[in-house]
C-alpha cells in the first residue's frame, strides 16, 4: 500500500509528521491487504487565522483495486486526533464496502444458484 501525505500551508508538514501518518495508516488498514492500493492523507487547518478547538482537518482518500476511490474527513483539535477519527471512518466505510463484495461470493442466490 502506498501512502502519500500532504499538508496545507498552515500545518507544519515535518518529516516526522509524514512518517507518523504513513505508519499509522499502514497499521490501521493492513487487514484490508492488497484491496487498498493507495491512500492519500491531507492535513489542513480550516481556521488558520483563528484559534479554534476543532480546526484541524484530515481527509483520507483510498484507491481501491478495481473500484472507485472513497474519501472521508474528520475535524479535531490536533492532527493526531483528526487522523485517528478519519481512520475510524475509513475503516468502517471499507468494512461496509468491501464486506458487501465478499458477501456475494459463495452465497446461494435467491434462485438457488451460487453467486
Amino acid at each position: 500500500m502506498q501512502v502519500h501525505v500532504r499538508t496545507h500551508n498552515h500545518v507544519d508538514g515535518t518529516a516526522e509528521l509524514a512518517e507518523w501518518a504513513k505508519t499509522t495508516v499502514e497499521d490501521s488498514l493492513r487487514h484490508f491487504g492488497p484491496q487498498v492500493q493507495r491512500v492519500e492523507v491531507h492535513f489542513s487547518d480550516e481556521n488558520s487565522h483563528k484559534n479554534s478547538s476543532a480546526d484541524k482537518k484530515c481527509t483520507l482518500e483510498a484507491r481501491l483495486a478495481g473500484l472507485q476511490p472513497v474519501a472521508v474527513s474528520n475535524m479535531a483539535a490536533d492532527v493526531n486526533q483528526a487522523l485517528d477519527g478519519a481512520l475510524n471512518k475509513l475503516g468502517a466505510l471499507l468494512d461496509h464496502k468491501l464486506g458487501r463484495l465478499s458477501d456475494r461470493k459463495g452465497h446461494v442466490s435467491m434462485g438457488g444458484e451460487e453467486s
